[in-house]
């Protein structure tokens, strides 16, 4: 064991965490103690509906994505998505508090159990230490990320789910990550083709968990954004994915994903919708201009 946590030391894998858990830490007393490793100690949500403690290397479940183009963000509204909107775990706070209290260490919550007044996070993006102060001027000085973005999610697989589906992967604690506000504008809604943290040490656990999320969510993956993933792995080619949250869907750990048509796009439309794959966006994979009859990047409507 020891021999083997040297070597992805040596990888680089291991100077900034990413955090051990993707529980939302349940409403806490007024002043609490809400470090990323309290989930580890029984202080989180109950344990996720997994199979098994071991996800697997995050390389297999790579290559079990589907590689596929980039649909047009035709009809995107990130309100679509309810974030913050719904109580996804049901313990009565919203997400972004959820996530808060469970990134934060020393997070002071006010009265009613949920909403996080100050505290610091030790940034998995940089590796900086920043005090957070709840306030206009102040809050944004943290924010909270969706790993996979919603923009992305959406041109990947997300146009077709329904409102459920968009709700439990905007508020899943899978997918979300408190982070330096000016970091995580600056990466808005890329791919790990275009952005990845610039704390090199926190590149493997980062994409992990870009691909359990992915995985789980059965969204494509860019031929460009494979082989970026693929890049930071062969660094550390035996991290594991990140663990589901309680609202993941239990898909992620069996790496369901679409698999696309043998042919490569379907021959009509009607093969489409008896294959439950219809609409089609520019992009998706069975998609072709030839069922797009008005040209507008969706066939098969």
């Amino acid at each position: 064991m020891a021999g083997l946590l040297a070597a992805l030391t040596l990888a680089g894998c291991s100077d900034v965490s990413l955090g051990p858990s993707t529980q939302p830490a349940e409403p806490p007393p007024a002043t609490a103690s809400a470090d990323p490793t309290a989930s580890a100690r029984g202080n989180a949500a109950p344990p996720p509906p997994t199979a098994t403690t071991d996800p697997g290397p995050a390389v297999a479940a790579l290559d079990r994505l589907v590689v596929a183009g980039r649909a047009p963000l035709t009809g995107y509204d990130r309100d679509l998505f309810g974030y913050r909107a719904v109580d996804a775990d049901r313990n009565g706070c919203d997400t972004r508090n959820d996530i808060l209290r469970r990134d934060l260490v020393d997070a002071v919550v006010r009265a009613d159990g949920c909403v996080v007044l100050s505290g610091t996070l030790v940034d998995p993006y940089s590796g900086r230490t920043i005090a957070f102060e709840r306030g206009a001027a102040t809050s944004g000085a943290v924010q909270v990320d969706h790993v996979v973005a919603l923009a992305d999610a959406w041109q990947k697989g997300a146009q077709r789910w329904d409102g459920a589906t968009r709700e439990a992967f905007a508020n899943d604690p899978l997918n979300l990550l408190a982070v330096d506000g000016t970091l995580n504008a600056a990466k808005g809604s890329g791919d790990a083709a275009t952005w990845l943290p610039p704390a090199r040490g926190s590149r493997c656990a980062y994409v992990a968990r870009q691909v359990a999320v992915k995985q789980a969510y059965a969204l494509r993956v860019t031929a460009a954004e494979h082989d970026a993933i693929a890049r930071v792995l062969r660094s550390c080619p035996d991290e594991a994915l990140s663990p589901p949250s309680p609202v993941t869907p239990r898909r992620a750990t069996t790496g369901g994903a679409p698999t696309p048509p043998p042919a490569g796009s379907f021959a009509s439309c009607a093969d489409a919708r008896a294959a439950g794959a219809a609409p089609l966006h520019a992009g998706d994979p069975g998609y072709r201009p030839g069922l797009d009859g008005d040209g507008d990047g969706i066939a098969c409507e």
